[in-house]
């Protein structure tokens, strides 16, 4: 690659980033960072959660989440027990019929590697190892290994890009529209300062996720009240385009 080429690469990466940047403080500035993690789960109990979440509204996640705890005493009691009581016990969730016999497949497999149903040993090691790790596991994408290290008491450096956050980060020329999710985790996440802490990175996906979820709507963005139409390409037009 000639040198030329490498500049040209490394102006657009930095115009992304300014670009990032100011979309995050234009909507810290609008939801109000820092935002307090709104949850404190051990990095086992916070996969499970994950788990159970997957194209599975909060309430329904947390219903199901609630439901097993009540049920199961402990991870290893899920673990053992037939695999049609769990179902029932995560029933509020999508999908339970598929992601009970997964969640318990996951536990064993834990166990089998570590020798006991704890995720605390994430802790000491890399971000990308503990990514790789998790990632092993089946069920496991770039959005769950995320949320296990950020959303935890682990609280690390690790971006989850969930539909909304996409969908506004695709709007707002962050990432190519044809981008998907998964690979959209390490494009959005290298936007961002190496020196942001966890708390920032965490407060990125809280914003653009809550600007999806109240404002960047799927079907009908409420582009007029923008926080940050002044950076939307696609916010620009669908308004020219209105007259």
């Amino acid at each position: 690659m000639s040198s030329g080429r490498l500049f040209r690469n490394q102006v657009v990466s930095n115009e992304l980033q300014h670009k990032a940047i100011l979309v995050h403080d234009h909507l810290c500035t609008e939801y109000g960072c820092p935002i307090p993690y709104f949850h404190n789960l051990d990095p086992l109990s916070e996969l499970v959660s994950s788990l159970l979440s997957h194209r599975t509204k909060n309430r329904d996640s947390g219903k199901a989440y609630n439901q097993l705890r009540a049920l199961f005493p402990t991870w290893e009691v899920v673990r053992d027990a037939p695999v049609e009581d769990v179902q029932q016990a995560i029933a509020p969730c999508t999908f339970p019929e598929t992601k009970a016999p997964c969640l318990k497949q996951v536990l064993r497999l834990i166990t089998e590697q570590r020798g006991e149903l704890n995720l605390d040993f994430l802790a000491d090691l890399s971000i990308s190892e503990a990514r790789k790790w998790l990632e092993s596991l089946p069920g496991v994408g770039p959005k769950t290994s995320a949320a296990v290290l950020c959303f935890s008491q682990l609280r690390r450096r690790a971006l989850p890009v969930d539909s909304h956050h996409h969908r506004v980060a695709i709007r707002l020329g962050l990432i190519p529209a044809k981008t998907a999710v998964g690979p959209a985790h390490a494009l959005l996440e290298a936007q961002l300062p190496e020196a942001w802490n966890a708390q920032q990175i965490y407060d990125n996906h809280e914003v653009l996720m809550l600007h999806g979820q109240r404002c960047c709507y799927f079907a009908k963005p409420d582009c007029q009240r923008c926080a940050v139409l002044d950076l939307c390409p696609f916010g620009q037009n669908r308004l020219a385009e209105s007259g």
